[in-house]
């Protein structure tokens, strides 16, 4: 069996990026969707390695049979440990680890918006207008012309808490993968008459912007919502925003 460690390996990592890319959804708790391809075909050029390999293995052995002799003495199939190595795609393969939630969000401190203070584009007509967390943030916290004021917006995210009961509908940001995710969240005001919701749950949240603070100041962050209504939704294919 240790003839084929290593092509067990290039197998087994194979199968689990194809099983997140190809076969679900998986794969966007990690990466963006434009990474897609590139996994599917790393994970196939894996499995194909791997069953090369297997076959080089397989012809060696044969010939080690046709010239066996007294003596004759069989190389090292490579170290024992080497097979940890296997751990972490079993574990992908097997349990993929969830999309970043609460706890990732809460060790980041408040991010703003990089292009300050100005003017924003106006919002599409009809009410509820179609938000992500990260464009009603930048609107309610540096728009000098507060094209949120008067507008219903709908916001999806999860929940995260804060201290005497406040709760925030909370999104992560990706620029390429998980590895860079930030954090943009809203309080949530006039919805929790029995407590706020578990973390972690996502939900849609309807409502008004609640202005405070000076724009552009550390007093206008996060930035309010007087909700009419929240409902609770199951976790989105892709649960992240893109930049």
């Amino acid at each position: 069996m240790r003839r084929y460690g290593s092509a067990a390996l290039l197998l087994l990592t194979g199968g689990a990026v194809l099983r997140i890319t190809l076969f679900s959804d998986l794969y966007l708790r990690y990466v963006q969707p434009a990474l897609r391809p590139y996994l599917i075909i790393s994970g196939a050029a894996l499995i194909l390695l791997g069953l090369t390999t297997v076959a080089l293995r397989s012809r060696d052995h044969e010939d080690d049979h046709d010239h066996d002799h007294p003596g004759h003495a069989h190389g090292a199939a490579g170290p024992r440990i080497a097979w940890l190595l296997a751990l972490p795609a079993l574990a992908l393969l097997l349990f993929p680890p969830p999309a970043l939630g609460s706890y990732s969000a809460e060790r980041e401190a408040a991010q703003k918006a990089a292009q300050g203070v100005g003017a924003f584009p106006a919002l599409a007509a009809g009410d509820p207008v179609d938000l992500t967390l990260a464009q009603f943030s930048s609107r309610a916290i540096y728009d000098s012309g507060r094209s949120l004021k008067g507008r219903t917006v709908r916001l999806t995210g999860f929940v995260t808490h804060g201290d005497d009961g406040t709760w925030y509908l909370t999104r992560l940001l990706v620029s390429c993968c998980a590895a860079d995710a930030s954090t943009s969240k809203v309080e949530i005001r006039g919805t929790a008459s029995d407590g706020p919701p578990p973390a972690d749950t996502w939900m849609t949240v309807t409502g008004t912007w609640h202005p405070r603070g000076k724009l552009g100041s550390d007093a206008a962050w996060p930035p309010v919502l007087d909700a009419t209504s929240a409902k609770r939704i199951g976790q989105p294919a892709d649960p992240y925003e893109k930049r």
